[in-house]
């Protein structure tokens, strides 16, 4: 398939062809690249974080996290902070709800930048370290599910 691009109906707008998997970077957060999972069934978008610690900074409610951006890699931990927007109350994919902190950042796909709100959650055991939700992509992408990495610049596999 080498659409790009999908004329939205209802605008003059086009919308990009993303595959249900893409490589992503998070620059807010100094992470150059992430594989993530375009889940148009889950509403917010997830990160794998550990070590999560909340802190102050003039006055600001911060958070502070590691996060292994290479699936099967536990060796590159990248440190990041970012301000704490609020804790929410988000349901697993195994149906429990979990309380986890929640932030804005931007997220970058060949060379499209904009802002996501992103909850941080351990996804050790997950088969990706971030989750791509429809929020994210709403207005901005048409997900074909039967293909990977339409968008991604470079796919190395992680």
């Amino acid at each position: 398939m080498n659409i790009k691009k999908y004329k939205a109906k209802d605008s003059t707008s086009k919308l990009l062809v993303i595959g249900w998997r893409e490589i992503v970077a998070l620059p807010n957060l100094g992470i150059s690249q992430i594989k993530a999972k375009i889940d148009t069934g889950a509403r917010s978008s997830a990160l794998h974080a550990f070590h999560v610690e909340k802190f102050q900074r003039d006055g600001q409610e911060m958070i502070r996290f590691q996060v292994h951006p290479d699936q099967r890699d536990s060796k590159h931990t990248v440190t990041a902070e970012a301000q704490l927007l609020e804790y929410r109350e988000i349901r697993n994919s195994g149906g429990q709800v979990q309380l986890r902190p929640a932030i804005l950042t931007t997220v970058e796909l060949n060379g499209i930048q904009w802002q996501i709100e992103l909850t941080l959650t351990n996804r050790d055991v997950m088969g990706f370290r971030m989750l791509l939700g429809r929020q994210a992509v709403r207005d901005r992408f048409l997900v074909v599910p039967g293909k990977s990495f339409l968008q991604s610049n470079q796919h190395q596999e992680q």
